[in-house]
């Protein structure tokens, strides 16, 4: 070892207003929340007749909600080939807001189309807004690259944000975690 790689290797405790600061190096928590466990609270939303396309919505504390597929959304067992924010005389992808109020957004409904998915085999399938609110934004980068609609947080189809007056509301139309667990969730080999 070099003096200097040894200079930038050792560790120092440090003591700020009489504490002593952790070290980041041996404190080091592998298994980590991840960042739609630390800030996120998970709903879901089963249209009826449609059980094999369920939806998730990642609920923030500052009322955003991400839109995207559950995981066991029958679009992912058979591979996805495109996403297209094309929806009828809508190209949801020109959605532009503007300010803190987020003005110029189109108003969706739970029922609202926000993206149409083409799997490979074919068959396509429609994602829907599952909260009332102002449409914010939709994943762009889910037309060059649909397999991110796997990563959960990243994939999320599109980003709504209802009236701080309605999300008790929206929240009890939605099945919390432990609900769609009990009624959707596979169980798995190890189970």
């Amino acid at each position: 070892m070099t003096d200097l790689e040894s200079y930038y290797l050792t560790e120092e405790p440090q003591v700020i207003c009489g504490l002593t600061v952790p070290s980041i190096v041996e404190d080091f928590v592998e298994d980590y929340p991840s960042t739609v466990e630390r800030f996120f609270t998970r709903y879901y939303y089963v249209q009826p007749g449609k059980e094999n396309e369920p939806l998730q919505v990642l609920f923030h504390s500052n009322r955003i909600c991400l839109i995207g597929l559950a995981p066991e959304h029958e679009a992912l067992a058979k591979g996805i080939q495109s996403v297209t924010f094309e929806v009828g005389r809508i190209d949801r992808s020109e959605n532009q807001v503007s300010g803190k109020k987020k003005s110029g957004g189109m108003i969706v409904q739970m029922d609202s189309t926000m993206a149409l998915i083409t799997c490979e085999d074919g068959s396509v399938y429609k994602v829907r807004g599952c909260v009332q609110g102002k449409l914010v934004e939709v994943n762009k980068r889910l037309v060059e690259n649909a397999n991110l609609l796997r990563e959960e947080g990243v994939g999320y189809v599109a980003v709504i944000m209802p009236k701080p007056e309605q999300c008790e509301a929206i929240k009890k139309k939605l099945m919390s975690r432990e609900e769609y667990d009990e009624k959707y969730r596979k169980p798995t080999i190890s189970e």
